[in-house]
């Protein structure tokens, strides 16, 4: 056959597993067949010849773990052995009818799903639970079955020839049935959505459709694949119009995916059990083989007489689980021989865990893990030492790579911030095509604009109406879009604070003291702290940003989230104060006539009009007054309402319900939905809430005043411009530390920020923007930290094409500068759309600064750490740093962290001290440290170490597996000092100085190493491996 020429191909019976008992200190693998004689190379000398280094008894001795890695550490030479993400599916052959056909019955991208043979439909992705005896008996098909490898075929047909030929040429096939083992293999494929087709419309029938469902037992349907390839000049692009495939599951597969079909059988006609397994050359779609129109690149053949369709159906699905295994569907991409299989098939053993039978019951289904572990560690080869590495050196490198280090030269940081995002500039606008970015838009608009409306009325009292709402909306305007265009990290949303707010005040009433005229002489103050801001780039001050460690930044940050959610209730109960709860009883009777008899009747029984009918007259003060609205319970529902609406839809991404493309608009336009839904629920009741009152001109509140502030006014003296530098100073470290620390929380690591930080330039653009809004009369605006992180928040991506069962991961963040400029754009037009905004209840609002307060407490393991204090040790989450630090040293740091925030809350309740909230900020830098006297390096580096959560998490998780592994690798390799390890099961019978790698027959063993013996006699027999 002119096919079989292109063929590479392995066959030969290999010897059955058996087990190499040994002293204490050798371990004992399984011998398999030495397939072909090229030998592997190793990645780590070079890519010489491995026999230089292994004999063949060596070879044997080596665990299968490190035989993978050096499989896969060898060079690729072309790009078809190159592994790409696969979708393994696995047929069975059943009769339907007079039909015999192969049915889908399970698939696999990451997990598991069964067809349900009662209700006609998939399963719930799960965990793949495999037989201990399954993947042995897997592992001895492998070893005695056909292997296939790059076969050069382009049609089902002619890789059934192959597989045919190849089977009666090793001995394996009688050539009497050859014909009818490719018949079986070209029958026709029916996936699950085709079934579920039929059984919604059983009427409407193609007649293409009815013409292959009418033959007989003995004329056997050939699969569509086979019709339309068998003939030249057709190819893919027939079978493709017959077999469109399963369109709507596609969206789950990644892109790039190839195939592996698993096909197993029975059949009347065969004595013995023949398997092959097959890796194409290329990459073809074979028609109707796969329920999606993704190309084969595996075929695994298992077919043999009546009477183990079950045990089959078990083999089957242990290769299916074993080709969606991260290395072992790396190790059949790369593997040249027989021997590079059986090696991924140990090591795959050897990672697995087996559960006891009578602990478990096998017919549950395991649910998929919130985080899948990373696999990286099976992957790698054993590292040499490393010298330890200076903390301070270490330490150092990061501050380098953040941008936190001092240049040595004027403006060295400035200019490196700007060589960092010039290159992302271009990037920033194209990255903001996403509808995402119109959500986060519009929720950040009416987050921004109500505050900074509320600010501005309170600003109005501070200073005497020289700024009030028109200039916040102002200031909002300019601020946000020079920052918008220009700053470093564009996902910091600048806003009015309360230490501005109270610096404004002070500083107003001085100029009443003094006599002074308080714009131009706060014109003077902003000059200076412009220029002090100015220095503070130039000499790379921003490098300080490094000692602001997580307990500082959480402080702040959980104290800006109480203050937002402490604000929203008690504007809430003002509204109370201002209208109290209706109770019901009006002080209004009516009485009878005069000289009448009659009692005096309820007015609760009658109304006016029936009064008066019966000539009664009503006394009291409340006669006449139409019934008060509840307005205070009103407004509490709108403000529940809200907080309650968002949180539940931005949670509905992880919802049951609609596709995900639909939940994850809704979760993404979750406040904007609260907003509205609430504000038509108080329009259509009519109750005269609150509205939000934005201005209707462009011009300053104060008539006095113009958009341009004298330097020189004739009641403030001269030297009043040089003595503004001390409250200027003051205003320096407010604005330094609001600005840095909220920037530190929007740049840490868990946020995966690509685009870099930009410390130094966001100082010098704010310093930039201090100065405009002093020459025009406007308030300042710094840096928001609860705005800013939910913009953060609102910007996460996850990603899209999850398959079955997997929980979408986090990628990072849409770093763009569009929403920032929209946000601020919109403000400065609000003035232009007060006919709407002004049907915005107040009560909606502060439902969503509820929202924000309590959505920026996710996330912060100082929160985290509060709420385990009052959690039984059995109900406590499973953080890392539970896992390494003592419980009370936890509480105890807790303790001390509490006791800071409250301090700050009182210094910033207060307005006599407010003033001293950022130089509080400063202090606890200074407690921080001095913690260094109480706890341990060790305890300060995992409660105050600013690696995510789940970074650590992995870390420790490699850790514990690298352990795992240190026992046999050590006695592998001489660098080793002793050996670890542990048994998980053990074969029973096995001598205890007997260990295992790579699988036994019987009982479950999986992984296992012991220590101690014969050290030396070992590193004299492992000599070899010293390179």
């Amino acid at each position: 056959m002119p096919q079989q020429a292109q063929l590479k191909h392995i066959h030969g019976h290999g010897r059955l597993p058996r087990v190499i008992a040994t002293d204490s200190s050798r371990p004992w693998t399984m011998n398999s067949s030495s397939g072909d004689d090229e030998a592997p190379k190793d990645p780590r000398t070079g890519g010489e010849d491995f026999t230089q280094q292994f004999t063949e008894n060596d070879f044997e001795v080596t665990p299968p773990a490190q035989r993978v890695q050096f499989i896969l550490g060898e060079d690729v030479d072309d790009g078809t052995h190159v592994s790409h993400p696969l979708f393994s599916e696995m047929g069975m052959l059943v009769k339907e009818g007079d039909e015999i056909e192969w049915k889908e019955t399970a698939r696999w991208i990451k997990f598991e799903e069964d067809v349900e043979e009662g209700g006609n439909r998939w399963s719930k992705p799960h965990v793949a639970t495999l037989s201990l005896h399954s993947l042995f008996e897997l592992r001895r098909l492998l070893v005695n079955g056909s292997v296939m490898l790059d076969m050069e075929a382009q049609n089902l047909e002619v890789m059934a020839d192959l597989v045919c030929d190849h089977m009666v040429s090793a001995g394996t096939l009688p050539p009497g049935v050859k014909d009818k083992v490719k018949d079986a293999l070209l029958r026709r494929h029916r996936h699950q959505h085709e079934y579920a087709k039929k059984t919604r419309l059983p009427i409407i029938r193609s007649l293409a459709d009815m013409r292959n469902h009418s033959s007989s037992k003995k004329d056997m349907v050939k699969s569509p694949s086979n019709q339309s390839m068998a003939r030249p000049g057709s190819g893919t692009e027939l079978s493709e119009q017959q077999h469109k495939g399963n369109t709507h599951f596609m969206r789950k597969i990644p892109p790039g995916a190839e195939a592996s079909n698993i096909l197993v059988g029975e059949v009347d006609f065969l004595e013995r059990t023949l398997s092959c397994f097959i890796r194409l050359s290329q990459a073809v779609v074979l028609g109707d083989l796969t329920e999606v129109p993704v190309p084969t690149r595996f075929v695994f053949i298992l077919l043999g007489p009546p009477g183990s369709q079950s045990n089959f159906h078990e083999i089957g699905r242990a290769m299916a689980t074993l080709m969606s295994d991260e290395i072992f569907h790396e190790v059949a991409y790369r593997a040249r021989k027989r021997d590079h299989l059986l090696s991924g098939v140990d090591e795959f053993l050897d990672a697995v865990t087996v559960l006891p039978p009578g602990e478990w019951d096998p017919t549950i289904r395991i649910e998929p893990p919130a985080a899948i572990p990373s696999q990286e560690i099976r992957k790698r080869p054993p590292e040499l030492p490393k010298e330890e590495v200076d903390e301070e050196e270490e330490e150092a490198r990061l501050r380098e790579e953040n941008g936190l280090s001092r240049t040595g030269r004027l403006f060295g940081g400035l200019i490196n911030d700007i060589k960092r995002k010039a290159p992302w500039y271009i990037s920033d606008y194209k990255d903001a095509l996403s509808m995402q970015c119109v959500a986060s838009w519009i929720f950040l608009y009416f987050a921004c604009l109500s505050p900074i409306i509320t600010f501005g009325g309170l600003l109005a009292e501070a200073t005497g109406k020289h700024m009030a709402a028109m200039e916040s909306l102002v200031s909002g305007f300019v601020c946000g879009m020079g920052y918008g265009f220009f700053s470093g990290q564009p996902l910091t949303i600048l806003g009015s604070t309360g230490p501005v707010l109270v610096f404004e005040s002070i500083i107003y009433e001085f100029c009443l003291k003094m006599g002074w005229e308080y714009m131009t002489f706060r014109f003077w103050i902003g000059m200076w702290v412009a220029g002090i801001c100015i220095v503070l780039t130039a000499i790379d001050a921003s490098a300080l940003v490094c000692y602001i460690t997580r307990f500082t930044e959480e402080n702040f940050a959980t104290l800006i989230a109480f203050i937002f959610i402490y604000k929203a209730i008690e504007n809430v109960m003002v509204i109370g104060k201002n209208f109290p709860v209706n109770q019901g009883i009006y002080d209004c009777v009516c009485t009878p006539p005069i000289g009448s008899n009659a009692s005096v009747i309820d007015y609760a029984k009658y109304n006016w009009d029936s009064c008066e009918s019966y000539n009664g007259t009503l006394v009291g003060g409340d006669c006449g007054k139409p019934p008060t609205e509840n307005v205070f319970l009103m407004s509490v529902v709108l403000c529940a309402g809200t907080f309650l609406i968002s949180t539940v839809l931005k949670e509905f991404k992880n919802a049951l319900f609609f596709p995900s493309i639909v939940r994850q608009y809704i979760s993404d336009f979750s406040v904007l939905i609260a907003i509205f839904a609430m504000s038509f629920f108080d329009y259509s009741l009519g109750v005269p809430t609150q509205k939000l009152e934005v201005p209707n001109e462009l011009k300053p509140t104060l008539s006095t005043r113009g958009w341009l502030i004298p330097p020189f006014a004739e009641k403030n003296p001269w030297w009043s411009a040089i003595i503004a530098v001390f409250p200027a100073l003051l205003g320096t470290i407010l604005i330094f530390m609001d600005q840095q620390i909220t920037a530190v929380i929007v740049n840490r690591k868990e946020n995966k920020l690509k685009k870099g930080c930009g410390y130094h330039l966001d100082l010098f653009i704010l310093s930039i923007l201090i100065a405009i809004c002093s020459m025009m009369g406007l308030p300042w605006f710094v840096a928001a930290t609860v705005l800013s992180i939910n913009h953060v928040n609102s910007l996460k991506l996850e990603s899209e094409c999850s398959a079955p069962g997997e929980k979408p991961q986090f990628l990072g963040v849409r770093e763009q500068r569009v929403t920032h400029i929209l946000i601020f754009l919109t403000i400065g037009v609000s003035v232009l759309l007060t006919p709407l905004l002004g049907n915005i209840p107040m009560p909606v609002l502060f439902g969503v600064f509820l929202y924000m307060g309590v959505a920026s407490l996710k996330g912060l393991q100082f929160f985290d750490r509060i709420l385990i204090m009052f959690m039984p040790a059995k109900y406590q989450p499973d953080y890392m740093f539970l896992r390494q630090v003592p419980i009370k040293r936890v509480h105890l740091f807790t303790m001390i962290q509490l006791a800071c925030l409250i301090i700050l809350w009182l210094i910033k309740s207060f307005s006599q001290t407010s003033i001293l909230f950022p130089l509080m900020l400063v202090v606890m830098i200074g407690i921080r440290k001095a913690l260094d006297l109480v706890f341990t390096r060790r305890e300060l580096k995992i409660l105050d170490d600013i690696m995510p959560e789940m970074t650590k998490r992995a870390a420790a998780d490699d850790l514990h597996k690298l352990d795992a592994e240190v026992g046999l690798l050590a006695r592998i390799f001489p660098w080793g000092k002793g050996s670890r390890g542990r048994v998980v099961t053990k074969p029973p019978g096995l001598d205890d100085g007997i260990v295992g790698s790579g699988g036994a027959v019987g009982a479950g063993l999986i992984t296992c190493t012991t220590s101690n013996a014969n050290e030396k006699e070992f590193e004299a027999q492992s000599s070899l491996l010293k390179k």
